[in-house]
């Protein structure tokens, strides 16, 4: 839609001198979702890939488990006072017969960029609502030398941000390296629905061989995303919160934090991890 980026005069100083030029931002606007009719949630994202965004969102939230269950994504004709279509709220219709978990319906839920779903209930909801017990899958195992080289192969792949400098990013990556899917986003957890929606939309789901690395911090959020989609290894290149080892822990999701360079923690689920090998080369 072209509006991912945008550009804004900037006065730039540098070792004093000071100079007026245009910059480029990232764009950041609001998507209202809704499903079946009704209001549901509304997020700050950077636009684009939005049925994707929704669809992704409707999985962490239990609605959505394939492809069969979404019957179409469309843009709200008349979404404002004036009859305009600004693109910024979409309508999420399920295959009839698809059983609507209350907890969808019966709130109306406000995320930001920053924390995803402020406030979620706890671990609770994701035990009842997972379709695909993480423990259950097919075994992975990753080394840690792989481990080690995709945070410089996601910077590689983000182009929107060497424009900007301002964008999250998650990429799914097979058992042996593979890049498979990249999204950007202001939020790192719309960039994580964005890869399941997709993943949904193509009948790719449960991503049960995939591993799921995000920019930044692994919140509770990005945990529960992960979960919800069946991906086995979530690894992050900063701290995760108490919450998500919790929730690793219980789900028997793999939880890799701090991942830069050579170094990693890992926080949960260890026997994806082939220790051995990095015992050897250390």
């Amino acid at each position: 839609m072209g509006r991912v980026t945008e550009r804004r005069k900037v006065i730039r100083i540098r070792d004093g001198a000071v100079s007026t030029r245009p910059d480029t931002l990232v764009a950041e606007e609001p998507l209202e979702i809704r499903l079946n009719g009704k209001p549901l949630a509304i997020t700050m994202r950077t636009p684009g890939d939005d049925f994707a965004l929704a669809a992704g969102f409707l999985v962490s939230e239990g609605v959505l488990a394939e492809q069969g269950d979404l019957q179409n994504i469309v843009y709200c004709a008349g979404a404002t006072v004036d009859g305009s279509n600004t693109y910024n709220v979409v309508d999420v219709r399920t295959t009839p017969g698809v059983k609507i978990p209350d907890i969808t319906l019966e709130r109306n839920v406000y995320t930001t960029s920053s924390c995803g779903l402020c406030g979620k209930a706890s671990l609770d909801a994701v035990r009842t609502t997972a379709r695909w017990p993480i423990s259950d899958t097919p075994p992975v195992r990753v080394d840690p030398e792989l481990l080690a080289s995709l945070p410089d192969r996601l910077r590689a792949a983000q182009r929107v941000f060497d424009r900007t400098g301002g964008l999250h990013a998650a990429a799914l990556f097979s058992g042996e390296g593979e890049l498979l899917d990249i999204r950007e986003d202001v939020g790192r957890h719309n960039a994580v629905d964005k890869l399941v929606g997709r993943a949904l939309q193509s009948g790719a789901l449960p991503l049960s061989q995939a591993i799921l690395l995000v920019s930044g911090r692994a919140s509770f959020e990005l945990a529960q995303k992960a979960v919800m989609a069946g991906i086995p290894v979530l690894a992050a290149v900063s701290a995760p919160s108490s919450l998500a080892v919790d929730l690793a822990a219980e789900t028997g999701l793999t939880l890799v934090g701090f991942l830069r360079g050579r170094s990693m923690n890992v926080y949960a689920g260890e026997e994806r991890i082939a220790l051995q090998a990095a015992s050897a080369q250390g």
